[in-house]
């Protein structure tokens, strides 16, 4: 009987042993596992990590070690998004200690926040770290950027200031505050800044980019140019100082010079849904929508559309030019030479309002035609009144003030009437301030009939 009951007991005693020495050598080989995959990311063997990670992981989702390691073994490999869940995982749930090292967990976690635009959680992450390293001047530094981004300039002020009250020789902090003290017209201080910034090293290119837009700023475009030229040898600023090239030379009217440089800023993207390379884009659409290279326009609107569908009046831009493929009048009268546009001009005059050309003004935006009324059944030798017919192919509406421009113009010639033919329309003021007066707009669809008329 005792037998029995013996055996039993000490089949039970076994168990428990054995089931303890497999919780001892579990426990004893699983720092090795971690131990390995540290090895293999410093190896550069990211695959074999993620994969060893990836085994733990399934046999215990909480092993929160093994999320960390996993979003490194990511991070190096350059997975980014991938890591960013690991990371948030680990920030969730695990404790921080000597495996889990939380300052450089933390710097790496905001700059992935920073990468997906993630700017708020990022500002969390910069905040903890001044908490956790609060003589770094770096992370004041960050938090000022990240506030400057949002426009609290007085939280970016104070954060700049606190960087160099760690570190007086930040140079990019004293930069960053010399913009943003020229924007509040503190223009001495800026100054000061700025120059501090540049004597402390002159080879911090990055400066020169906030002096580049203190001078666009302050409409000192070639200066300007020249600053963000020296800011292009940053690769961080790169893109963004090739932006500003390109916007100092639109704000100059050199539309060739400003398409260089934003063919360039998009050829230096290293991330396509990024703000500077969509800002690229849309720019050098507008160029080519200035020289009247539409299909090219259309072409850098539908990428961006691709990546962002909001952005800015790109939907608004592809829906007004949908109708140029398979208008070859419209197209024409939009993508033709200055030459062969006045031509047209004159046959659409002649067709639209039967008025003959006598004088010609060929413009950048269009033309101006100064006319008299010829129909076929005349037979009296009557002298007739002139008249204006202008036509624009700009791509912005035309404004109020070019209508009174018309109307004054109109006077001085002691002509009867203007037309104003525009392929891009009139603004509200425009056709509300044209009612009553001797100046008729024609607009983008009677604009085409006209041109189905003259045969273009």
């Amino acid at each position: 009987m005792n037998n029995p009951i013996q055996f039993f007991v000490i089949g039970i005693l076994a168990l428990g042993v054995l089931f303890l020495l497999f919780t001892v050598i579990k426990s004893l080989l699983q720092p090795k596992k971690m131990d390995s995959i540290s090895k293999l990311i410093k190896a550069g063997k990211y695959t074999a990590a993620q994969k060893t990670a990836k085994s733990i992981i399934a046999k215990n989702p909480k092993d929160y070690l093994a999320h960390y390691l996993l979003g490194k073994a990511y991070l190096m490999d350059k997975k980014n998004e991938l890591a960013l869940m690991e990371y948030k995982v680990v920030n969730q749930n695990a404790i921080f200690d000597k495996s889990i090292p939380e300052v450089e967990f933390r710097k790496q976690l905001s700059q992935l926040f920073l990468k997906f635009n993630q700017q708020d959680e990022a500002l969390k992450e910069f905040l903890l770290l001044t908490k956790l390293e609060p003589t770094n001047a770096e992370n004041y530094f960050n938090c000022g950027k990240i506030y400057e981004s949002k426009s609290r300039t007085e939280n970016a002020l104070g954060f700049y200031q606190k960087a160099i009250q760690y570190n007086r020789r930040h140079v990019k902090a004293h930069a960053a505050m010399g913009l943003l003290l020229f924007r509040s017209k503190q223009y001495s201080e800026a100054k000061k800044e700025i120059d501090l910034a540049i004597n402390l090293s002159p080879e911090t290119y990055s400066t020169y980019y906030y002096l580049g837009k203190i001078l666009k700023e302050n409409k000192d475009y070639p200066g300007a140019v020249n600053a963000f030229e020296k800011a292009l040898r940053d690769p961080e600023f790169r893109q963004r100082s090739l932006l500003e090239r390109g916007s100092c030379y639109m704000m100059a009217n050199s539309t060739d010079n400003a398409l260089v440089e934003f063919d360039r800023a998009v050829k230096a993207s290293k991330d396509e849904n990024s703000q500077e390379t969509l800002f690229s884009r849309y720019f050098l659409a507008a160029c080519y929508e200035r020289n009247r290279d539409i299909d090219k326009a259309i072409e850098q609107w539908q990428i961006i559309y691709q990546h962002n569908h909001s952005f800015r009046d790109v939907s608004a831009k592809l829906s007004e030019y949908r109708d140029l493929q398979s208008n070859d009048s419209l197209k024409e009268f939009l993508t033709c030479s200055q030459d062969e546009f006045i031509e047209i001009c004159k046959k659409a005059a002649m067709a639209g309002f039967s008025m003959a050309t006598t004088k010609f003004e060929s413009k950048k935006w269009g033309c101006i035609l100064h006319c008299i009324e010829q129909r076929k059944d005349d037979w009296m030798s009557v002298r007739k009144q002139p008249s204006l017919v202008i036509f624009s192919r700009n791509s912005d509406a035309i404004e109020d003030s070019a209508i009174r421009q018309f109307l004054d113009m109109t006077k001085q010639l002691n002509a009867s009437k203007a037309f104003v033919c525009a392929s891009a329309g009139f603004t509200s003021s425009a056709t509300g301030y044209a009612e009553n007066r001797p100046i008729e707009l024609i607009a983008k669809d009677k604009l085409e009939q006209i041109l189905a008329k003259a045969g273009i």
